[in-house]
């Protein structure tokens, strides 16, 4: 055996004892916690909301509930179960977007009369609007122009985008993949 293929085995043996010693007095309790925050600013209701939603794989309740009170329909005070699909991509959008900054809320949930109010006054808004079902939010993200969230939202592709620059603010939603705007 070559003085080389020795060294190289002590070495070897050597780091791999301190990796396994080092494993041995690793406590127990330092697992590695997954979580995922969203932080929210309604700006009809001036609310605002930090929260971590989900921990470890599981969603939180007392957390999902705050998020629906924050998203519910300003304009009747009606609350809505918010899909957690929706959640996790405005996560995974706010990650991708490298920005901590809350989600400006301009519209979550609506309640069928609020959407067929505003539907008789604008063109721009569906009848069967995702808005009704907690599956559409409408957002501007502080920090990042309304291009690069629009455009970082149609690269995850996970549903439906709008983009309305003269209302100055993005659509994103969790039904079937399409754009518009």
């Amino acid at each position: 055996m070559g003085r080389g293929t020795g060294t190289s085995r002590r070495r070897f043996l050597k780091f791999g004892l301190a990796a396994v010693a080092s494993a041995a007095v690793w406590p127990a309790e330092a697992k590695l916690i997954d979580r995922r925050r969203l932080s929210f600013e309604n700006l009809h209701t001036g609310e605002s909301l930090d929260t971590v939603y989900w921990i470890n794989g599981k969603y939180q309740p007392g957390a999902l509930h705050a998020i629906n009170v924050l998203l519910r329909d300003f304009r009747n005070g009606q609350v809505y179960p918010i899909d957690r699909k929706l959640l996790d991509l405005l996560a995974t959008l706010r990650t991708r977007l490298h920005s901590a900054a809350p989600i400006q809320v301009i519209s979550g949930y609506r309640s069928p009369e609020t959407n067929a109010m505003l539907a008789s006054y604008s063109d721009g808004v569906a009848a069967g609007s995702l808005h009704m079902e907690g599956m559409a939010i409408d957002i501007r993200i502080p920090g990042r122009s309304l291009r690069q969230v629009h455009r970082v939202a149609l690269d995850m592709a996970e549903g439906g985008v709008g983009y309305y620059p003269r209302s100055d603010f993005v659509h994103v939603d969790t039904g079937r993949l399409r754009r518009w705007g």
